[in-house]
């Protein structure tokens, strides 16, 4: 297979039929035009014993390192485009070495190869979805996690092992059921999938080196190679360019000026970084997002970030000042942490109102306020904004899929090449999983606290967000999420009930999200011409091989590893204080125990955030209105409200500097080099993205295992500070507030 032409000279393709196609039936994606192949070899082998072998290696070991690295304090997440990597001279090495002979299969008629030919392309895309089942992280582990290390409850290792599988193979059947539309639509195009199809091409292409250029393959060994050099600055020896505050360094006892200033803390006027997990960490790839849908954030950004929230904090807008303008803790009216012990009865373990009610009511930064309202109104906009502007696509395309009708070039090679996945295996995965997940909740002394209903409620959302959110994650790069939006509905329909919650939350939000990947992946094959059957058993296997191994490290830690998660008890310096599932513990406190009903319920202090809901219904029409009544102006179109409105969704983990730089890297990218440089972009934008990633995966690993992991920090000075050193961004600025931090002024 031959894909050495560049983008610019392809020509229309011929297909077996004898049918010529041109540019508009490539693609109407430019971008899926200018980087995705539109031929296809469907004589290369696909499940053989290489694919297996190093597929199954992969998925497991990437799965245990994540598990094993996410209980300590400095998490390290090694994605499937390592594995992607490295492989590649392992296939090629096994290529060369390994026994051509048959082997049979005693007592069957089937035999295999250990070496059926050259290491080809199809074989490693395989290998890649096989990784990337094990570089998804589990999300039911943390349910497990909060139960047995901090509410140190029993919990039987059957009922842990089904809510981990069921929660991650829930989402076979979601995809099984929009494929047609998320997949086989021309117009859902999946832009972080162009990254990984422009990497492949790199990684097997046979190309002619441009006079004075570089290939593909050769400009990735470059990138990969300075970004894994690079890294070891931002990762080891000087952290604080991480995140670079200047204001902060200007004014360093104003406190005015440092929540204006900070990049982690604040605002984060004049923050930037040096560093591209500070870009990329939180948010993706740049490279890989959309230009509209860029624009699309920055204007959200802008209106939250600069004016919503300094019209709201300064005008002490639910008390806001008393708290700090940034955080995503919870406190008690007097500024202080909230002290959760007094609300929560150790012995029945469920909400103690009298504690409640002779303690405090819960109370949020205007941060935290303001993302909760941003994440009511993203979901309502995405519902909206998805029946206006694609209602009338889907439904046709639902009924040309009755009609055999098929998309762009891509979809008709796949359905003339190969069979596709019978409907019914989805179907059947989908019931077993209903049946073992019912099994779980409802059996084993309902250990989870959650009824059948609950479940079954749970699937019922997923399977009505899956299509919207899956149209904006495949059009824009951007994939809002159902986690608070489930703690919202079961916290008032189950309140008191922590694990109730967070099991409610992971069977709606987590089995949306598996969907979503599932289809992801189908995409990726879809491109790269691989059987559909053949991407449907090696995710399947992946899945079941990541959650088992994702459970038992997690339960082996648990048990072996004495006081986990608990950093009062462990020994001074432990790594084992698992920051991620603090957080998940105090998320099922506040919402299971708690409930949404003293939040954002007429018991609560902020129950105007409901509004929000109706600013997100009603917010996409506007737009939709103006684009019929002014049809020649296009950009209209491009206004997507649910990605304006999450623009500064993700605040949590991202911060401020976060989306400065990413934003900043954006647009150069996907405006001024993709619209001056267009060639160079098409050839090298995805391939850049990849190698960053990459370098800068490397050299984390290497620097934990050969430094950090042996407790060599370096020397202490200045640049191995992990903030940005605006130690007053945090401070309250109500009149007698006092907090532990002692360089907090006391306003009066």
């Amino acid at each position: 297979m031959d894909f050495s032409a560049s983008p610019e000279e392809r020509k229309p393709e011929t297909l077996d039929t004898g049918e010529q196609f041109d540019e508009v039936n490539d693609s109407p994606i430019e971008q899926v035009r200018l980087t995705v192949p539109i031929t296809d070899d469907p004589t290369l082998p696909c499940l053989t014993f290489r694919t297996w072998f190093l597929g199954t290696i992969s998925c497991a070991l990437l799965a245990f390192l994540n598990q094993f690295f996410g209980y300590r304090q400095n998490a390290l997440y090694i994605s499937s485009v390592s594995a992607q990597i490295v492989v590649l001279p392992i296939g090629k090495l096994m290529a060369a070495y390994l026994p051509t002979r048959s082997i049979r299969i005693p007592k069957t008629k089937w035999s295999f190869s250990l070496n059926p030919g050259p290491f080809n392309l199809k074989e490693h895309v395989l290998i890649t979805i096989f990784a990337n089942s094990g570089s998804n992280s589990v999300y039911a582990v943390g349910i497990i996690t909060i139960v047995k290390a901090f509410y140190h409850r029993e919990l039987h290792p059957l009922a842990a092992m089904l809510l981990t599988q069921t929660t991650q193979m829930l989402g076979y059947g979601w995809a099984g059921i929009f494929r047609k539309f998320l997949v086989d639509s021309p117009y859902m195009w999946w832009p972080a999938n162009l990254v990984q199809v422009s990497l492949f091409r790199a990684l097997h292409d046979v190309e002619r080196r441009p006079k004075g250029g570089l290939t593909r393959l050769q400009f990735f060994v470059v990138v990969l190679v300075s970004s894994f050099s690079y890294y070891v600055v931002p990762n080891y020896l000087f952290p604080s360019i991480t995140a670079i505050s200047v204001v902060c360094l200007i004014w360093k006892n104003s406190v005015t000026a440092q929540q204006v200033g900070s990049g982690l803390k604040g605002l984060g006027i004049g923050s930037f970084a040096l560093d591209w997990s500070t870009v990329a960490g939180f948010l993706g790839s740049p490279l890989a997002t959309p230009g509209f849908a860029i624009i699309n954030i920055l204007v959200g950004y802008v209106l939250i970030v600069y004016i919503v929230i300094p019209i709201a904090y300064w005008n002490n807008l639910f008390e806001a000042k008393r708290f700090p303008l940034f955080s995503s803790h919870v406190y008690d009216a007097t500024g202080r942490p909230y002290n959760v012990s007094l609300v929560l009865n150790e012995t029945t373990f469920d909400f103690n109102r009298q504690g409640y009610e002779d303690y405090s009511k819960i109370h949020l930064s205007i941060f935290f306020v303001v993302a909760y309202g941003l994440s009511f109104a993203t979901l309502a906009a995405t519902l909206s904004h998805v029946a206006l502007f694609h209602g009338r696509s889907i439904w046709e395309q639902t009924k040309a899929s009755f009609q055999h009708k098929y998309g762009d070039v891509h979809t008709r090679l796949m359905k003339k090449n190969y069979d596709q996945v019978p409907q019914w295996w989805f179907y059947s995965i989908l019931v077993l999983v209903v049946a073992l997940a019912m099994f779980a909740c409802e059996g084993f002394g309902r250990q989870l606290q959650l009824p059948y209903w609950g479940v079954l409620l749970a699937m019922s959302l997923a399977l009505v967000f899956t299509l919207p959110i899956g149209v904006i994650t495949a059009t824009t790069n951007q994939s809002p999420g159902l986690n608070v939006i489930t703690e919202l509905i079961i916290g008032f329909m189950y309140p008191g009930r922590p694990l109730a919650n967070v099991t409610f939350k992971t069977y709606g939000f987590i089995s949306m999200t598996q969907a979503i990947m599932f289809l992801s992946d189908f995409k990726l094959g879809h491109y790269m011409k691989i059987p559909p059957k053949s991407m449907f058993v090696v995710q399947l296997v992946g899945t079941v091989i990541a959650s088992s191994v994702y459970f038992g490290t997690a339960w082996w830690l648990i048990t072996k590893v004495e006081n986990i998660c608990d950093p009062s008890k462990l020994p001074q310096g432990s790594p084992w204080t698992c920051p991620g599932d603090d957080v998940f513990y105090n998320a099922s406190i506040i919402w299971g125990v708690v409930g949404p009903l003293r939040m954002f319920g007429r018991l609560g202090l902020y129950p105007k955030m409901n509004y929000f809901f109706l600013i997100g219904i009603l917010a996409p029409i506007p737009v939709w209105v103006l684009s019929h009544v002014f049809p020649d102006k296009k950009w209209i179109k491009l206004i997507n409200m649910p990605i304006l409105i999450g623009g500064a969704g993700s605040f949590f983990p991202a911060r401020a500097v976060n989306y400065m730089c990413w934003l900043s890297v954006g647009i150069f990218f996907n405006f001024v080099v993709y619209r001056r440089f267009k060639a160079w972009w098409a050839r090298h934008n995805y391939i850049l993205s990849a190698g960053l990633d990459a370098g800068v995966a490397f050299m984390a690993i290497l620097c934990y295992f050969t430094l950090q992991s042996h407790n060599i920090n370096g020397i202490s000075w200045w640049g191995l500070d992990l903030d940005d050193h605006c130690p007053l961004a945090s401070c309250p600025t109500f009149p007698g507030i006092k907090v532990a931090n002692p360089k907090c002024p006391v306003f009066h």
